[in-house]
């Protein structure tokens, strides 16, 4: 059976970079599906600064057309901190029988360790770990151990239980950049930047709902 991914994050903004990574990881991976999951309340980042109604529909924006992707609400309808060991359980319990693979960049996995019950996250998914232009990827003990005990060359069969490389074109996107861009004034410039950043239809919805301003 065909694996489903998981992308999360804030997505405040979603930008070219998700979108790069997702197209990476369903065409690398095989995927039946990739499904982004917005944060309700990122334990590890401030205050989010568009609301959840918002970030949804940009990703909703960013993703049509993309027909095997799609948006899991689970983290947005669920109370409290988003811990993605709870997303994993709730998932896995949801799709008994499906491969999950959860999707995330090397910066994530170089701090994986202060992730909330991290070790035990492969019982319930893949962990596919993005380098991009087949960068080095540098970890410390205890997750150089941890990488090594899971690593496999690539996608097994089995349900969970693996650590496997993800190569992805590079991308300098980053939402830091997008929002301090649009808190600026105007320019041609910055309207070229913007514009290699963000897709067009969530560029256009960010203007028209002021956004970040």
């Amino acid at each position: 059976m065909a694996a489903i991914g998981l992308l999360g994050g804030s997505f405040d903004p979603v930008h070219v970079g998700h979108l790069m990574l997702a197209r990476a990881a369903r065409d690398g991976l095989d995927l039946a599906q990739l499904r982004f999951v917005p944060a309700g309340q990122p334990w590890q980042k401030g205050a989010l600064v568009a609301s959840a109604e918002h970030r949804l529909r940009m990703l909703q924006l960013a993703i049509a057309g993309e027909p095997r992707f799609f948006i899991d609400r689970i983290e947005l309808d669920r109370p409290g901190p988003s811990y993605t060991i709870d997303t994993l359980r709730a998932l896995r319990a949801q799709l008994p029988d499906t491969p999950l693979v959860l999707v995330i960049g090397a910066d994530q996995m170089q701090r994986f360790d202060t992730w909330r019950e991290w070790r035990e996250i492969p019982r319930y998914a893949h962990i596919a770990v993005a380098r991009r232009n087949d960068a080095v990827l540098t970890l410390t003990w205890p997750l150089a151990e941890f990488y090594n005990a899971h690593w496999a060359p690539q996608l097994p069969a089995a349900l969970a239980g693996s650590v496997l490389d993800l190569p992805m074109p590079p991308s300098d996107a980053s939402a830091t950049e997008i929002r301090t861009l649009l808190a600026q004034p105007p320019s041609g410039a910055r309207d070229a930047r913007l514009a290699q950043l963000l897709p067009p239809a969530v560029l256009h919805y960010i203007r028209a709902h002021h956004l970040y301003s």
